[in-house]
């Protein structure tokens, strides 16, 4: 490989030791990274060269590398996942900096995620919102005929688009106030789009919201959630989280009085 094909680069890495530890940046040399490496394998480059010199290794999130399991996810130059629209970290490769580069990086910064050591934190908030609603019921037996409930191409692809969301958590990092609606509304929206979701889509949309009320700030339409989002994820699904939220509470309250 040619000294062209390789860059020599300085990283400034939030290390820290538990949640509870005071935090601090410390440098590191990363010199012949591969421009082909991405992201996370040039972390890996980085904790072989440290587990070899007898030093402890750079904890961060990973598991599929392939923008599909939303596990990774850090700030890069104060950016979530980096300066690359539509890409997750594992999908941010080295060509996209130049030699000589300094380098920042930090975990998620949000009250919701609080750091488990070095660039990994805990997500945990964003799987109680999924436990209060993000799931559709159905009778027990024998599996139904795929054709059975018709549904029209445009709630297809609607769901789908939400679905997309990989829950990464680059939303909540990105925004101001740490709000997790662009989160919460892809979640409920790729139910609440389907026929199959609409007999709980108002209970279903008052759990998972006031769920994630506990956790995460309010939103105020700054849009970097969207921006920061690597499936770009569309600021729509609020708008319909919303819609539907205030629609649950006269619903339920209604359907809470018929029971009475």
């Amino acid at each position: 490989m040619s000294h062209a094909e390789q860059l020599n680069l300085t990283l400034q890495v939030w290390r820290q030791d538990g949640p509870d530890a005071a935090g601090t940046f410390e440098t590191y040399e990363a010199n012949g990274i591969p421009v082909d490496a991405s992201f996370l394998e040039m972390l890996d480059i980085v904790n072989e060269r440290l587990i070899e010199a007898n030093r402890i290794p750079i904890e961060f999130p990973h598991d599929c590398r392939e923008g599909i399991c939303g596990t990774c996810g850090v700030m890069i130059n104060g950016r979530a996942h980096g300066k690359e629209k539509g890409t997750a970290t594992c999908q941010l490769h080295m060509r996209k900096f130049s030699d000589g580069d300094t380098i920042v990086v930090e975990p998620w910064r949000a009250r919701a995620f609080p750091v488990v050591r070095d660039l990994v934190v805990d997500r945990s908030a964003l799987d109680r919102i999924i436990e209060a609603g993000g799931y559709m019921s159905s009778a027990t037996g024998n599996a139904p005929d795929a054709n059975e409930i018709l549904i029209p191409k445009e709630a297809a692809d609607s769901a789908m688009d939400a679905a997309a969301c990989i829950g990464c958590g680059a939303c909540v990092a990105a925004c101001p106030n740490s709000a997790g609606q662009l989160f919460t509304s892809a979640k409920l929206w790729h139910l609440n789009s389907l026929p199959q979701g609409q007999p709980e889509r108002f209970k279903r949309t008052e759990a998972m919201v006031e769920t994630m009320e506990q956790f995460f700030g309010s939103c105020t339409n700054h849009g970097e959630c969207s921006e920061a989002c690597p499936k770009e994820i569309s600021l729509d699904f609020i708008a319909y989280m919303n819609r539907d939220y205030v629609k649950s509470k006269r619903v339920n309250r209604k359907l809470a009085g018929q029971k009475k």
